[in-house]
């Protein structure tokens, strides 16, 4: 009897403890499994592009961190996906789009990585960079342009229809507008210690993509083995299903088990 209304007094204070901090609802439960995400962005685009997701996460209980990596090299990027894993405490789910796939695919052999997510990203091999994997079987767009400085663009006006072509006009447009061009370096890259031969992986292929061939999403998802899901979705599917996206990174958080 004692252990009861022990137990019955403690949950007491703790609602009465939340009722004056403001609503339950408020109280979000920490999610079971691994509770630290990092998400990194991909070429052309910055971490703000995560917004949605990072919300999402936040909401479930998860403590969220959002890589704001350069791209104007591929060590530089490593660097900075090294020093936000450092910062976090305990086991990691790393997740990548786009070219933050190739950074995530390193990256992901930090000790604090359990679990890697790709969206609609470069999960590559080793040997391979993001431009052999663009090369063996070519994307639609043809508006990826380089500049006298080595870096490259995506021609604005082609912006909308081959990169964003499924989020409101205004948020392409602006996107557009403030794109982060890619270092030839950073897109010629080749890897040398794939992560996600060693440690378990999920993939999202963007059906619709036209920046990376689904053709190459597909293949590159079922050689890592990773289970897969599939979105009708342009190349920037984690802003337009953000909610699919979550499902998915919350999947590898909740199963992966993690050794720390």
């Amino acid at each position: 009897m004692k252990k009861r209304f022990g137990v019955a007094t403690i949950s007491t204070a703790l609602i009465a403890t939340s009722v004056l901090l403001g609503s339950p609802q408020q109280v979000v439960a920490a999610p079971t499994g691994i509770h630290n995400v990092l998400l990194v962005h991909g070429a052309f685009a910055d971490g703000s592009g995560w917004e949605a997701v990072a919300k999402l996460l936040e909401k479930d209980g998860y403590t969220v961190s959002v890589l704001q990596e350069p791209e104007t090299s591929y060590a530089e990027d490593q660097r900075y996906a090294k020093a936000a894993l450092d910062a976090m405490e305990g086991p990691v789910v790393i997740v990548g789009h786009s070219y933050g796939g190739s950074v995530i695919t390193e990256a992901g052999n930090h000790p604090k990585v359990a679990a890697l997510v790709y969206i609609a990203a470069f999960a590559l091999d080793e040997g391979e960079s993001c431009a052999s994997i663009e090369q063996a079987v070519p994307q639609a767009s043809k508006a990826f342009k380089p500049d006298s400085d080595g870096n490259w663009w995506i021609e604005q006006e082609h912006f909308a229809a081959d990169f964003a072509a499924d989020v409101p006009p205004a948020v392409s447009h602006f996107m557009a507008i403030a794109q982060v061009p890619i270092s030839t370096d950073a897109f010629t890259h080749k890897v040398t210690n794939p992560a996600w031969k060693t440690k378990p992986t999920w993939y999202m292929v963007a059906s619709e993509d036209r920046s990376i061939n689904p053709i190459q999403e597909r293949m590159m998802a079922k050689r890592a083995h990773a289970k897969t899901v599939e979105v009708p979705a342009s190349h920037v599917a984690y802003m337009s299903h953000p909610k699919e996206s979550v499902k998915l990174i919350e999947e590898a958080a909740t199963s992966t088990h993690a050794n720390q």
